[in-house]
């Protein structure tokens, strides 16, 4: 059966040439920065239709800005089994996180159709829009519709610009109304499969090319507010000040002691704009946002009730004002079992020289929202220094391939067990 497939090399050759296909789309010029629901990322999910449909896919943009394709198994209408991952970006992003998974469920679904495959059950790629959370305090928002739970408050959010994220949304091509019938009846998925870039150094280090996802930690983020009050930079007695900028500039001091007193946990602040942000001016407010992880949820819970104390204490001490409002909370998400065996027999199927190295996720993905309507899992891949998030970030053709030969053999792994 595998004799016709194609060989990582060329696999990996394709998907960098998919890759440099989907990137021409950005938001800005000599970056990559692809917003959810911004023009760029209606020209990529132009171009991943296209492509779906080129691997021979019945493909459609969706009603919450994700790209579906499908090929369907023996007969119309089975259960399906799901890649995806995301095609939004950061700003000023890198090649990789996420696209790299879209356009290896493409050519793995192009790769079992040249090769005359005819599956058990249906094969559908999808390329979610908003992953990355950066335009505005949503939440995996796009998966989320697939297993219906999208929040209809997020439809009025706002992002940094005050466009509401309904207006955008239409505008964008989408359809707000339509977003409740986007959800998958139960049994209608059989498993859901994820391929990303690792964004970390574990399998580099250790010299592995793939690895086995075992789990994705949990993590929450939240905007604050800090409210003192605005005076002359020259005039306002240090005594008698109220800045609201070196409050908050403890308060993630704080977070870092914080993260750093827990096992495997982390805390960081991404955002941080001071108001009224002038060189003579004592600061009257800073926004800015917190995320922290854990490998355990239990870990989270008390980082959270730490933050609430220990940032209360520092607004009360300095006379100004907090409001902490969350906006993301995910559960720890242990990937499938049965699933993560059916990787370990791609891997083993690809290459002699391949382990199945198992290790955790402390990014959040896709598959943590896939994971409450069916069994899902994730195949990481090595990424050069572990960077992710930026410019810098890189990996090899050769692993591009080896990781989408991975999924094809697991596809074809879980058909068998089917038969």
């Amino acid at each position: 059966m595998t004799t016709t497939l194609p060989s990582p090399a060329v696999l990996g050759a394709r998907a960098f040439a998919a890759l440099a296909g989907i990137n021409r789309f950005s938001d800005e010029p000599g970056k990559i920065t692809r917003l959810y629901l911004s023009p760029s990322h209606r020209q990529a999910a132009e171009y991943v239709k296209g492509a779906m449909e080129v691997a021979g896919l019945t493909a459609f943009i969706d009603a919450a800005g994700s790209v579906q394709g499908r090929r369907e198994g023996a007969s119309p209408g089975l259960p399906a089994v799901l890649i995806g991952s995301h095609i939004d970006t950061v700003r000023d992003g890198g090649r990789f996180d996420g696209n790299l998974g879209v356009v290896a469920g493409i050519l793995a679904a192009q790769a079992i159709r040249d090769a005359g495959i005819t599956l058990p059950f249906a094969l559908e790629v999808v390329a979610f829009g908003d992953e990355e959370t950066v335009r505005f305090p949503t939440s995996l928002s796009t998966s989320s519709a697939l297993i219906g739970h999208y929040d209809p408050a997020w439809l009025d959010s706002r992002d940094a610009d005050g466009v509401v994220l309904r207006d955008a949304l239409v505008t964008f091509g989408g359809d707000p109304a339509g977003i409740a019938a986007l959800a998958r009846k139960p049994g209608s998925v059989k498993a859901y499969l994820e391929v990303h870039i690792e964004q970390g150094p574990v399998l580099e280090v250790e010299n592995e090319a793939v690895g086995i996802v075992t789990a994705i930690n949990a993590q929450s983020r939240a905007a604050v507010r800090v409210s003192g009050e605005a005076g002359h930079a020259g005039t306002v007695p240090m005594t008698l000040r109220k800045d609201a900028l070196t409050a908050a500039a403890e308060m993630a001091l704080a977070l870092e002691e914080i993260a750093g007193s827990h096992d495997q946990a982390v805390g960081t602040v991404g955002v941080f704009r001071p108001d009224p942000g002038a060189t003579n001016v004592v600061p009257g407010a800073v926004d800015f946002t917190i995320d922290y992880r854990a490998p355990i949820g239990a870990t989270v819970a008390a980082m959270e009730r730490q933050i609430q104390q220990r940032f209360g204490e520092i607004a009360a001490r300095r006379g100004v004002s907090l409001t902490i409002t969350p906006y993301s909370r995910e559960d720890a998400t242990p990937m499938a079992a049965e699933l993560q065996e059916a990787l370990a027999a791609g891997i083993a199927r690809t290459g002699s020289n391949l382990s199945a190295r198992r290790l955790p996720s402390g990014a959040g993905h896709d598959a943590m929202a896939m994971a409450r309507l069916c069994p899902s899992a994730m195949l990481f891949v090595r990424c050069e220094k572990g960077i992710s998030h930026s410019p810098l970030e890189n990996m090899t053709e050769l692993d591009a391939g080896i990781a989408i030969r991975v999924m094809i053999e697991t596809i074809l792994e879980l058909a068998r067990r089917e038969g």
